[in-house]
């Protein structure tokens, strides 16, 4: 599903119109973007929590030449599903 899609399936759902729903959607976006962005966790109860993890720095290897490079330390997106997000998928 796209995003196309699922503004439409939102639409229905809410009974707004598709402008209005694709503008909720993209706030809602960039707000979870914007606090994980800045430390913060975004827990919505039954559907999972977004949060920001650090990974270690690595030693990889290219896989063109064979030699070793250092992979630094980088921050990442993390998503853990609720509970009742879990449930219904499983």
């Amino acid at each position: 599903m796209n995003k196309a899609q699922f503004v439409e399936l939102l639409s229905k759902k809410t009974k707004i119109s598709k402008t209005l729903s694709e503008e909720f959607l993209d706030a809602t976006i960039e707000l979870i973007q914007k606090q994980v962005a800045s430390g913060n966790e975004v827990k919505l109860v039954g559907f999972g929590t977004f949060s920001a993890t650090k990974r270690k720095s690595r030693i990889g290897r290219n896989p063109r030449t064979g030699q070793t490079v250092e992979i630094p330390s980088t921050k990442v997106p993390k998503f853990k599903p609720g509970k009742e997000f879990k449930d219904r998928v499983c």
